[in-house]
């Protein structure tokens, strides 16, 4: 019989194991927050986010339609708002703008003879000195020969030019038609339907048919506006 050891403390340590495993009860596969497949802790999913439609439906449970009838009173009109009086000084100040932005309509006469007119507002008296020739002539264009196309870019083109120069009265020479199509003047007709719209009141204050030593009723003075005005 063979002598046994001094001290053995592991000796009963697989017998103690043993019994405890049988001891505690195993636990469930996939519930709580314990430790998952490969010892790595279950985190708790976020709680599911009802929609739209069922939030609705539980704000409004038991709520009836309100039928109309006696003791239902309608929601208030609602209430006007400030009332905006224009001051008259602004029409004035409107009046002002559009002469210096080329916008105001123009004041227009005429006849077989002559054609005239200028910007709304303008002082008589300055409409009357161009129409006695008393401003000088700093610039002419003759548009004879041209189509009716090529003259208005041509008179475009000429007005800008002079009132970047610095010019102030200057004579478009129209002709008087005695050699158009049954002898009417179309460019003179065209010139005063030219110069009193928004395109060329940016250039134009007045016009007037020139005095018989500038071409008569073939021809046109002029009256630009000041550049950068």
């Amino acid at each position: 019989m063979g002598k046994k050891p001094f001290h053995g403390p592991f000796r009963d340590l697989k017998r103690m194991l043993e019994e405890r495993a049988r001891a505690t009860p195993p636990r469930p596969a996939g519930t709580g927050a314990g430790p998952g497949r490969g010892g790595v802790p279950r985190v708790p999913g976020p709680e599911p986010v009802p929609a739209d439609e069922d939030l609705w439906a539980q704000a409004t449970a038991g709520v009836s339609r309100l039928e109309p009838g006696p003791g239902v009173v309608d929601p208030r009109p609602p209430v006007p708002g400030p009332r905006h009086v224009r001051h008259p000084d602004l029409d004035a100040v409107d009046e002002l703008r559009a002469l210096v932005n080329g916008d105001a309509p123009f004041d227009l006469s005429d006849s077989d003879e002559y054609i005239e007119g200028c910007v709304a507002g303008l002082d008589p008296a300055v409409v009357r000195k161009l129409r006695r020739g008393d401003y000088a002539v700093q610039g002419h264009v003759d548009l004879h020969g041209l189509r009716r196309d090529e003259a208005k870019a041509e008179v475009d083109r000429f007005l800008r030019d002079a009132r970047a120069a610095g010019k102030r009265c200057v004579l478009l020479v129209h002709g008087r038609g005695s050699h158009s199509k049954d002898q009417v003047p179309v460019l003179k007709e065209a010139l005063r339907t030219w110069l009193a719209t928004a395109r060329f009141g940016r250039y134009v204050l007045a016009f007037a048919t020139a005095r018989p030593q500038d071409g008569g009723a073939g021809a046109v003075y002029v009256l630009l506006r000041r550049a950068g005005r």
